[in-house]
């Protein structure tokens, strides 16, 4: 989709009336069409071509892209450094930010040195332990939870003051999100959780994987039924599974993570298991887009990034559109539109 005032590497678009940021994410939500999120990788490295060679698989694919932030309790490339990286070359970015690791001062100035270096939304949560990822001995934090981060970047945003109750001279202007497992038990306390999770500040919510469509329905019914997909953004966990093999690791041994045996079995009677997990998540993508309620799908293709553009593609999702990317205009492009974004300042 092409908005009129396209976003400039390095610069921010205006705030239009009724959204919280400036980003693009919040304008294809709330402008009704289906929207693409894909999660990138962040490397062990400090060069930041690892990180634009990366995310340069999603271009014209996605609509925003997450920076993880010590996923699964192992140590990479900071989200916040990703983040303002990708920012400054036109990405639309979901920065994740986990309260496992910091307490409520570093997460406030965290956010605000991303929000001033043109990051618009942030991913709230509480944090996979330390003791699953590659530095057990670490010293966990989590001064917060989800909830009370939401709750306090929402106070930053809108009340315009730190959780101290001082003031802020310019509030972060950022679109607040937050996570969602349907698949975990207690099932029926899932909706329940989603709304609280809304009236502490969360705009849209990105899932767990999705691979059991019976149970996600119910999850789904229960949320219209509270009237919960008219309060957030939906965005619907999705990703291709590599090997019946992989499948079963993960499903033993990544919490909130529900395989049915019947997605294993097919992959295991498959000649080319690799790509049956691709034909999966294509036919999954296109059932969850017919869900009511849905406004989205997040993709995470871990270590199959390379398969993202085929994967969107074939689900057919973006409706002949193409989501902006880097390398969309040329020079003479992005001078008249920096041109006409000066002009309404």
């Amino acid at each position: 989709m092409q908005f009129e005032d396209e976003p400039i590497a390095g610069e921010n678009l205006p705030i239009l009336p009724g959204h919280a940021s400036p980003g693009r994410l919040e304008r294809i939500l709330r402008s009704g069409v289906f929207a693409v999120t894909a999660e990138i990788a962040p490397p062990d490295s400090a060069d930041p071509h690892e990180v634009y060679e990366r995310a340069s698989l999603f271009d014209g694919y996605v609509d925003a892209i997450n920076a993880t932030d010590g996923s699964g309790g192992n140590c990479h490339m900071s989200s916040v450094g990703m983040s303002a990286l990708l920012t400054r070359r036109g990405y639309s970015m979901v920065m994740q930010i986990s309260a496992r690791d910091r307490n409520r001062i570093a997460m406030q100035g965290d956010v605000l040195g991303a929000s001033a270096m043109g990051v618009s939304n942030i991913l709230c949560l509480t944090g996979d332990g330390v003791q699953s990822g590659d530095h057990p001995q670490a010293k966990p934090v989590f001064d917060m939870d989800c909830m009370t981060t939401l709750e306090m970047l929402r106070g930053m945003r809108d009340r315009g003051q730190f959780l101290s109750g001082r003031k802020i001279s310019h509030p972060p202007p950022v679109f607040l999100g937050a996570a969602a497992n349907p698949f975990a038990p207690p099932f029926d306390y899932r909706p329940l959780r989603l709304a609280k999770k809304i009236a502490a500040g969360a705009q849209f919510i990105q899932t767990q994987y999705c691979f059991d469509l019976v149970m996600f329905k119910r999850y789904m019914a229960k949320v219209r039924d509270m009237g919960l997909h008219e309060k957030v953004f939906i965005l619907v966990g999705v990703g291709p599974l590599a090997s019946a093999r992989s499948a079963q690791w993960i499903r033993n041994n990544v919490a909130g993570v529900h395989i049915p045996d019947s997605i294993i079995e097919r992959l295991a009677g498959a000649d080319d298991q690799a790509q049956e997990g691709v034909d999966i998540c294509v036919e999954m993508i296109q059932q969850i887009r017919e869900i009511p309620g849905v406004h989205g799908i997040h993709l995470m293709a871990y270590k199959q990034e390379k398969r993202v553009a085929e994967i969107i593609t074939r689900a057919g999702v973006l409706d002949g559109r193409r989501p902006w990317h880097p390398g969309m205009y040329d020079a003479s492009d992005a001078e008249e539109n920096r041109a006409g974004l000066r002009s309404q300042q």
